[in-house]
């Protein structure tokens, strides 16, 4: 396995999106069928744009890309904040790892 398949955002981008995936197929089961396809598309593309960073062609092109990652990962917080604040239950497990990704896409994005 390569350097870049180890990469720490990237694991954790992944799984992210796996368990965004299985929330959504849960509120599809419930029909809130708008909101999983919001939150589906906004958690699956942190992992996509953090993927497509570590490929990046200079320095200039990797932060935006992950400046992207971090702008999907506010948007799927939003989201899931949206689906608390009208009494859905949202796994605490997947707010803490959103917000755990937020945290380290900041500090890839300043460190860069």
């Amino acid at each position: 396995m390569s350097k870049l398949n180890e990469s720490p955002i990237r694991i954790k981008s992944f799984q992210f999106a796996c368990e965004i995936v299985r929330y959504c197929d849960f509120l599809k089961e419930n029909k809130d069928f708008e909101l999983a396809s919001q939150l589906l598309k906004s958690g699956t593309s942190i992992g996509a744009n953090t993927r497509e960073a570590q490929r990046g062609v200079s320095i200039k092109d990797f932060k935006n890309k992950f400046g992207i990652a971090l702008k999907e990962a506010d948007e799927t917080k939003y989201w899931l904040e949206i689906l608390e604040a009208t009494g859905r239950q949202v796994p605490k497990d997947i707010m803490d790892r959103c917000e755990e990704l937020i945290r380290i896409l900041v500090a890839i994005i300043k460190n860069s």
